[in-house]
């Protein structure tokens, strides 16, 4: 159970026993739990009276109390959206003041200073988080768009970028992204584009590259895009999957659904697990060479079932100063992952690149 309202219908049907609760306030339900069968009930991160504590206690339950002085909860029963990852952003500190630079600040502090429960208390996280993707994500057509965090706002690159998140949208699929800036921005950016007017994308282009990068100032990078958000309310869902590791990258606020990891390890393999419809590779550096072969590996093993498409783009990138994309081809080489990848020259060519692909998996798992 995962909020009141689940809460109270499951009090209402018989009681808690063998129930699990996660993350929710119930400080105004004393009077429910005192009288509730609470018999191998487990509560995570519940606020409660001490009462009510005490009592289900004794009738059987485990009970795993908030945990006081986090700049995070680690059993969240949902994702992260931008507001409350950036709360306090226009505040006098800026971005030093939000969750997302405080629970930085605390993993920095944490990270290797051998506390068990520190390290306890980020794999806890991580597992709520992983729940709650799965949840979001269930029965979604996922494409991953990964890119590297340099590319600038106001390049044509930028727009390029926020022009596929955009149509990849509109054609029904779900777009993920690493959360970060750069690439991964533009791609969300454009997801969330996708219910509104062409031109919509054109002006908000315009606004954000006021503050092409995120240095030197994130809280004006991040103001800019906030700007954008409240110009154009409701915009489209996306998923971004950033990370505190790389701290130094903020998350972007385009993406509607964030799944914020302590663990990178465990965010980059989410995120190309996830992404079943296919996986489109932007140029980028050692970060997306990375992804390439991790989406590839499963892809050659067939160790997710099926191989997932890959689109790499921008030939000269991927040939001439990453050759990413020869090594692809002599994995792929007479395995089923190779009716399954594909090299185009610009991003437009990209969504048609991904639907021919997509196609030939649908006709390979209708005709085994």
């Amino acid at each position: 159970m995962e909020s009141l309202d689940e809460f109270d219908r499951v009090v209402a049907a018989g009681g808690l026993a063998g129930h699990r609760v996660q993350s929710v306030d119930l400080t105004d339900r004393t009077f429910a739990l005192l009288g509730a069968d609470t018999t191998d009930s487990v509560f995570l991160g519940c606020a409660m009276e001490p009462d009510a504590a005490a009592k289900i206690r004794a009738g059987g339950a485990l009970v795993f109390p908030p945990i006081p002085g986090l700049p995070f909860d680690p059993y969240r029963g949902s994702l992260y959206d931008p507001d409350e990852l950036f709360a306090g952003l226009n505040d006098a500190h800026g971005y030093g003041a939000t969750p997302d630079a405080r629970t930085y600040d605390w993993y920095q502090r944490t990270k290797s200073d051998g506390d068990i429960f520190s390290s306890m208390l980020r794999s806890i996280h991580d597992d709520a988080v992983s729940d709650a993707l799965d949840e979001h994500l269930a029965g979604a057509q996922v494409v991953g768009i990964m890119g590297g965090h340099a590319l600038e706002r106001g390049t044509p690159d930028y727009a390029g970028a926020a022009r596929l998140g955009r149509t990849l949208a509109r054609d029904g699929l779900t777009v993920a992204t690493g959360g970060g800036p750069g690439a991964m921005e533009a791609a969300n950016l454009g997801a969330y584009a996708a219910p509104f007017e062409d031109e919509m994308l054109d002006a908000a282009l315009e606004l954000l590259a006021k503050a092409p990068h995120f240095a030197p100032s994130v809280t004006d990078w991040a103001r800019v895009a906030f700007d954008v958000r409240q110009g154009w309310p409701g915009g489209g869902a996306s998923v971004g999957i950033p990370t505190w590791f790389y701290g130094h990258e903020p998350p972007n606020p385009f993406a509607t659904h964030i799944a914020k990891y302590f663990i990178n390890a465990l965010r980059e393999d989410g995120l190309l697990a996830r992404s079943r419809a296919g996986v489109v590779f932007l140029p980028g550096a050692a970060g997306t060479v990375q992804e390439i072969f991790d989406n590839a590996t499963p892809n050659y093993y067939g160790s997710r079932g099926e191989p997932t498409p890959m689109v790499l783009v921008n030939r000269a990138h991927w040939t001439e100063r990453l050759p990413a994309w020869p090594l692809l081809q002599a994995l792929a080489a007479e395995r089923p992952m190779a009716a399954r990848i594909a090299l185009v020259d610009s991003v437009d060519e990209a969504p048609e690149a991904l639907a021919r692909l997509r196609a030939k998996a649908s006709v390979s798992a209708t005709n085994p």
